[in-house]
């Protein structure tokens, strides 16, 4: 109830079957575009006989990476170069579009250190698969947060804004 409203709030994940597994161990996709520990979350609103849902999904960002573990506490992510990115890129995207529709991606993921390259390969693979039903922004999270500067999310929003309300 929010100001004398009562209205139901359902939370629901549903965690892939495909690449399951724990952090470090599981990275990327695979052939068939299935991004490594994917979650799909729906949230559903239900006041006064009208329903609403929004759904955001999670995973691992979809082309052929790893990040072994060792001694280090973050390991150094390798993104494999002896494979054809694009296609499993692609059927991933194909994927989603089918199941979710336009598709707005946010990278949270460091933009400087061992994750830039993470962050320059999806901004350029996002961009050469040149479809508009896929926009991409990146938002260095670590970065623009740090010391509890939760406030630093508004230009998060800011930027997300139009398509949100589309």
């Amino acid at each position: 109830s929010i100001n004398g409203k009562c209205f139901d709030w359902l939370l629901v994940s549903r965690r892939s079957c495909f690449r399951a597994g724990v952090r470090y161990y599981v990275r990327g996709i695979d052939s068939e575009g299935h991004a490594a520990n994917f979650v799909e979350t729906e949230q559903i609103v239900h006041y006064k006989g009208s329903k609403a849902s929004f759904v955001q999904t999670r995973g691992s960002i979809p082309f052929f990476w790893s990040q072994r573990p060792n001694l280090k506490y973050k390991p150094k992510p390798q993104i494999s170069k002896s494979v054809n990115h694009m296609d499993g890129f692609q059927r991933h995207f194909d994927s989603q579009i089918i199941s979710y529709g336009k598709q707005m991606i946010v990278n949270l993921v460091n933009q400087k250190g061992s994750e830039k390259p993470l962050e320059q390969t999806f901004a350029k693979m996002v961009n050469s698969m040149a479809n508009g039903m896929v926009r991409y922004i990146a938002f260095d999270f670590h970065k623009e947060c740090s010391r509890m500067r939760w406030d630093r999310l508004q230009i998060l929003m800011d930027q997300l804004t139009e398509q949100q309300d589309e």
